[in-house]
Order: structure tokens, then C-alpha cells, then sequence
């Protein structure tokens, strides 16, 4: 028997099996060769999932006390829009403004996963209008929880100075966030100031400045309300003043995402979803130990109609490394 010699047709299968392990060959370089270059991207891509997911997600809403004789737009025909918005969003904590008991206890309820505090601004209690404030339960320990109103005895409940119309305060909380525990706490103050006194206004941002840095000058500050003033008022001027050395100083999101102002940033619609002109007066302050991500007002709507009197603002808070 003849000894086996590979035929043509084998010849042509070496042939063609030695081009398909080059082929193979030059595909593992380039894998190798970008998992070789590949760390650093991915590190970048690993710190930022990192980062995002320890930001943290801030609305102020304004929600109308449930009382008013607001005809189509009462309480009771928008409290669900008004969870939808706040589910939307989605905050990490939620300062509202107006809030009476019962409308508190029903975002408290509606809001299973967020803990409350808030109490009436009359008799610190439930008597009144609150500054009712929701932080998430699984991402924050609870420190410690506070209100002072706002007058030259903000320790007194109910208590009126200067030329306001009616008793305001503020509730605040220091908060451990549970993503960056040995991160310094947050401590996050919300307010509503008078809608009559200008005195007040600019005592009461002179006493959050104070207060601040009282209670906690080595924290990560946040402050959100309804300051009832413009970005061209004294108390704007007197929350967004510089800070002395060593302080905090506070710095309004909305306007470091978008510097360029408009006409277009009014934040009392009175129930009117084209009413967008006007002063922006509601905000979101953080001290300047945070990284402003993101900052928006809020156009929700439904059927020409919207949530509240006021349109929701928003911020999204980074920690500077």
C-alpha cells in the first residue's frame, strides 16, 4: 500500500485553516491589547457609578395648604398629581412648604418609604402651617431634629418679630447618609418666609446663616423653602453672602447649573402651567462643600392643570472628593 499523501482538497483545507488562525490571532491581540488600555477607562466608568450613586436627590415643593378655597384646583382633586410629581423626581429628601397636618400624614403615608418630621408653626404642634420635611429610611440615619422660628426668639414656638404677617419657622435634621457613612453628616434646613414683610425676609436669611453655622458648621449644608424674593432681593443677597474664612458658604444650584438667567424661571404659577415669567422664588441652597450635578424647576402638568400653586424645584448634590 502506497503511503498517504495529502490531496489537493486537503491542501486547500491547511490553507484555508491557517487563515482563519491568523484571523483568530489578530482579534486576540486587539482584545489583549484593549484590556491592556482598558483599567483606566474602566476605573473613570467605576468612580463615576460610584459617585452617582451616593448623589443625592433634593426637591423644595411648595404644596398649597389643603384649606384653601382653591375650587378645581383643591387638595383633594390634586393630592394624587402632587405624589406622582414627587415619584417622579424621586427625591433623597423632600422639603415641602404649606403643609398642614392631614396633608402631611398623607404624604407620610403615601411616602411609606420616607421618615417624616414636621410640626405646626402656632403652637409647634399641629396647629398650623409646617415646614414638614421626608428623608429616604434605607439611606439615612437620623442624628438629630430640630425647628426654630423664625424671630429674634426663634427658640420661642409661635413667635412673631420684625413686620411679618404670620409665625414662620424652620424644621431642620442632621442625617447620616448610610452610603458614606464616615462622610460628615448633612444637615438640611427648610423654610417658608412671610409673603408681606421685607424686614422679615432679610432677618430670616440673616438667622438661617446664623443657625447654620451654629448647629452645624461641619456638616454638608442644604437648604431648601419658599423665600417669597427674588434673586435681586435682600435676602438673596444676605443667604448667598460670602462666607468668612473657614465658613461654609452657601450657593443657589439653580443658578450655578444655569447661568444665563431667563425669562422663564418664575416659580409661583398660581395654578396656571404657562405661568412661567416672574420672580424665582423658591430654591435650593447647599454649601459649597458640594458639587451642584444637576438643578431644574419643575413643569409637571396634567391636563393643563399642575400640582401645586408653586412649581417644585429640584437639585441633584454631589460630595467634592
Amino acid at each position: 500500500m502506497g503511503s498517504w499523501r495529502p490531496n489537493g482538497s486537503n491542501d486547500r483545507w491547511k490553507g484555508g485553516s491557517r487563515l482563519i488562525l491568523l484571523q483568530v490571532s489578530a482579534v486576540w491581540l486587539l482584545v489583549l491589547a484593549g484590556l491592556a488600555a482598558s483599567p483606566v477607562v474602566w476605573g473613570q466608568s467605576t468612580e463615576t457609578t460610584e459617585s452617582a450613586s451616593s448623589d443625592v436627590r433634593v426637591m423644595s415643593f411648595n404644596i398649597r395648604f389643603g384649606t384653601a378655597n382653591d375650587g378645581e384646583n383643591r387638595w383633594p382633586l390634586r393630592q394624587d398629581l402632587v405624589v406622582e410629581t414627587i415619584r417622579a423626581f424621586d427625591p433623597d429628601l423632600l422639603g415641602t412648604q404649606e403643609t398642614l397636618a392631614d396633608q402631611r400624614d398623607f404624604l407620610a403615608e403615601k411616602l411609606s418609604d420616607y421618615d417624616c418630621a414636621g410640626v405646626g408653626r402656632d403652637d409647634g404642634q399641629v396647629a398650623g402651617e409646617m415646614m414638614a420635611i421626608y428623608w429616604k429610611r434605607d439611606r439615612f440615619e437620623k442624628l438629630a431634629v430640630g425647628h426654630f422660628w423664625l424671630s429674634e426668639t426663634p427658640e420661642e414656638i409661635g413667635s412673631r418679630s420684625w413686620d411679618t404677617s404670620l409665625p414662620r419657622m424652620v424644621t431642620w435634621v442632621k442625617l447620616r447618609d448610610l452610603r458614606q457613612p464616615d462622610a460628615a453628616p448633612i444637615a438640611w434646613f427648610n423654610t417658608h418666609f412671610d409673603h408681606r414683610g421685607q424686614e422679615a425676609r432679610l432677618e430670616s436669611a440673616r438667622l438661617i446663616r446664623r443657625k447654620a453655622l451654629e448647629l452645624a458648621a461641619d456638616h454638608h449644608l442644604i437648604v431648601t423653602g419658599d423665600f417669597n424674593a427674588g434673586e435681586d432681593s435682600p435676602p438673596y443677597a444676605a443667604l448667598f453672602a460670602a462666607a468668612e474664612p473657614g465658613q461654609p458658604a452657601l450657593v443657589d444650584t439653580y443658578r450655578q447649573r444655569q447661568p444665563e438667567r431667563g425669562t422663564d424661571e418664575g416659580t409661583f404659577s398660581g395654578f396656571d402651567p404657562k405661568t412661567t415669567r416672574g420672580a424665582r422664588i423658591d430654591w435650593v441652597a447647599a454649601c459649597d462643600r458640594w458639587q451642584v450635578i444637576a438643578a431644574a424647576i419643575d413643569r409637571t402638568q396634567r391636563d393643563g392643570r399642575t400640582p401645586s400653586d408653586h412649581f417644585p424645584v429640584t437639585a441633584v448634590l454631589r460630595r467634592k472628593p
